[in-house]
């Protein structure tokens, strides 16, 4: 299932086609191969009713399995990484670093669905890392935003991928087989939409 679960499925099959012959030919991992949509969270063991605070203690607690589920290269750097901004502070939950990306990669936690307000905070906290914190030789910093839920048409027109910036769902239980089912159906039927689409056109 890791090309169903990285962002790079999302994506129309010749650009996917290209970035798997790159990764082929060049050895070259590019940031849609590397992120995950969704992150199975099952290991965290929340109960019904969380936080955000509480989802990222429950991370911290499972460090290992939730780098393990980022998938390869990933190196945890720092927790609520504090950044002034205009003498107001500002805390970026987590912050990683991605060995074969060469870059930063800044996580904001988010309960319930994605909202268009988390772009211009995770884009505020890229700008800075770029401008404070990047390295030389680095790639510019990216982000990632983990919902209980995306919001499929304004992660779409808000154009993330232009700001450096990735959604990805996460799921904290594993779902009830009938409701797996239905999801593996829509996946089909809206991938079956796709493909008409682009021979339509």
């Amino acid at each position: 299932m890791l090309f169903e679960r990285t962002a790079i499925s999302k994506k129309p099959e010749d650009l996917a086609k290209l970035e798997l012959q790159q990764l082929k030919d060049e050895d070259k991992l590019s940031p849609d191969l590397v992120f995950r949509d969704p992150y199975i969270l099952d290991f965290l063991n929340l109960k019904d009713i969380y936080q955000e605070k509480d989802l990222e203690k429950a991370i911290l607690k499972e460090l290992e399995q939730f780098i393990l589920e980022l998938g390869k290269g990933f190196t945890f750097v720092e927790r609520q990484k504090r950044m002034i901004i205009d003498n107001e502070d500002f805390y970026l939950d987590l912050l990683f670093f991605h060995r074969k990306l060469k870059r930063l990669v800044a996580i904001e936690l988010k309960l319930g669905q994605f909202k268009a307000a988390y772009k211009g905070q995770v884009e505020l906290y890229l700008r800075w890392l770029e401008k404070n914190d990047m390295e030389e030789g680095e790639e510019k910093p990216i982000g990632l935003i983990l919902c209980a839920e995306g919001n499929n048409e304004q992660i779409e027109l808000l154009q993330l991928d232009k700001a450096n910036i990735k959604v990805a769902e996460y799921i904290t239980k594993y779902l009830p087989k009938n409701l797996l089912k239905q999801k593996l159906h829509q996946f089909l039927d809206s991938s079956q939409k796709q493909i008409e689409n682009r021979i339509e056109n």
